[in-house]
């Protein structure tokens, strides 16, 4: 009984530690408001649903090895570019992390972010705003053809319904994306002026 106890004691030990130190490198900076904590935790939930929905398609038997990983790494990677929203109010989106080489510790340019990060907003907004209600609505895609029979959005009953409640939240990754943009922006833009005002 003895050795057991001394493990799960190990393993709370190390997972305090890496709970520690998820929260230390997470944590919002100063003057991010607790609504926009909320806004740039709810960025990655948002791709969340539509990133698990796609994945058993990836064990579907009449695809290739090819396309398996197409679907795999497609929401891997949507999980990973939403999550970068996190770091338009936490530490490692103003200052380098110290495991960057010749950049630790050095401040991100303000550009450096908000360029991206708004060329992001624009995008998302127009592909899954504008483009996923003109598409899904009319009944076509986006050159106008009609959506081809397999489409889920053609399915009827309870497969339909699963698709739009996964996929409806990516309405919203554009918009929030921008909130946060903003915000990053007017929060550094003071930041940079207060030293010159001292």
């Amino acid at each position: 009984m003895q050795p057991l106890l001394r493990v799960e004691e190990l393993t709370a030990a190390r997972f305090g530690r890496l709970r520690a130190a998820w929260r230390v490198a997470h944590e919002p900076v100063a003057g991010v408001s607790r609504r926009l904590q909320l806004v740039a935790y709810a960025v990655p939930l948002t791709v969340l649903p539509s990133s698990i929905w796609r994945l058993p398609a990836a064990f579907d038997g009449g695809i290739g090895l090819g396309e398996r990983a197409y679907i795999v790494f497609l929401s891997v990677m949507s999980e990973v570019f939403a999550f970068t929203a996190i770091g338009l109010i936490a530490r490692w989106g103003e200052v380098f992390p110290r495991r960057v080489p010749f950049l630790r510790g050095r401040r991100v340019p303000t550009k450096a972010a908000v360029i991206p990060a708004a060329a992001g907003a624009t995008i998302l907004t127009l592909l899954f705003t504008v483009l996923f209600i003109a598409s899904e609505v009319r009944g076509t895609t986006i050159r106008g053809d009609d959506l081809p029979a397999g489409s889920p959005s053609q399915a009827a009953g309870w497969e339909a319904a699963w698709f739009y409640v996964c996929y409806a939240p990516l309405i919203l990754w554009g918009p929030l994306l921008a909130v946060l943009t903003v915000a990053y922006w007017k929060r550094r833009r003071a930041a940079e002026r207060l030293p010159a005002a001292a």
